[in-house]
């Protein structure tokens, strides 16, 4: 059951949107020390910070701004040809204290009630399946959340995001500097951006860690091993 305006926050655009304009869905963590004080931070004018849903660690969601309002969760963003993200996405906010404050597994009440939001959202608003997203994956080089205990895989079960099967792809590994090519042309494929297709640069290990993070969260290292590059090769040509 959602709480409607219990919680209702102060931090948000005043020219509504259009229906048809919201196409995506980004999930993020709260990374604060406990509910209370996310929820206070939520609620701050001064923070400047908001989200469409929270999503308590005892699965109640509370809508604390409207839909078709702009809320500021996103921040500097890109995806495929999209910039600015608040403008099209609605933003969800998982109670759990994040990486700074000792990141915890989500609770399964918590992740079957943001299944249940996401489903709805979806219908209601046409969004694709490859358009639910983490923060890190719109922001990789600010951003790490919603981290890589978050269960996208049963997620993609229930067809709210993408994931991969394991398939035979052979890749040569010997050429490393072919497959970073690679690499990030399947990424730019995907709808990653924040990287230069043919320059490598210091940055490009957060990028790749923002992708290990979602698809390959037992080794998040920055490095492309070959595992990482049969999943971005497999995702890419979906």
């Amino acid at each position: 059951m959602i709480k409607k305006n219990l919680y209702l926050s102060p931090n948000y655009s005043n020219k509504k949107r259009a229906k048809k304009s919201i196409k995506f869905i980004i999930l993020h963590y709260t990374g604060m020390q406990s509910e209370i004080e996310s929820i206070k931070r939520l609620k701050d004018k001064s923070s400047k910070v908001s989200c469409h849903y929270l999503v308590n660690r005892k699965g109640k969601v509370f809508n604390m701004v409207p839909d078709k309002k702009i809320a500021w969760h996103a921040g500097k963003s890109k995806w495929k040809n999209f910039k600015n993200l608040n403008k099209t996405s609605i933003g969800i906010e998982l109670v759990n204290k994040g990486h700074n404050f000792g990141y915890q597994n989500f609770t399964k009440i918590q992740i079957m009630s943001l299944i249940y939001l996401c489903k709805k959202l979806k219908k209601k608003y046409n969004i694709r399946n490859s358009n639910f997203l983490g923060h890190s994956d719109i922001a990789p080089h600010r951003k790490i959340d919603p981290g890589e205990k978050f269960p996208w895989k049963k997620l993609s079960k229930f067809d709210l995001g993408i994931w991969y099967r394991e398939k035979n792809i052979k890749i040569n590994l010997s050429d490393n500097k072919k497959n970073k090519v690679i690499f990030f042309k399947n990424l730019y494929k995907i709808g990653y951006r924040y990287f230069h297709l043919h320059k490598r640069v210091k940055k490009d290990k957060l990028v790749i860690k923002a992708f290990q993070q979602r698809y390959r969260s037992s080794k998040v290292n920055g490095e492309i091993d070959q595992k990482t590059l049969k999943i971005s090769h497999f995702l890419a040509n979906k």
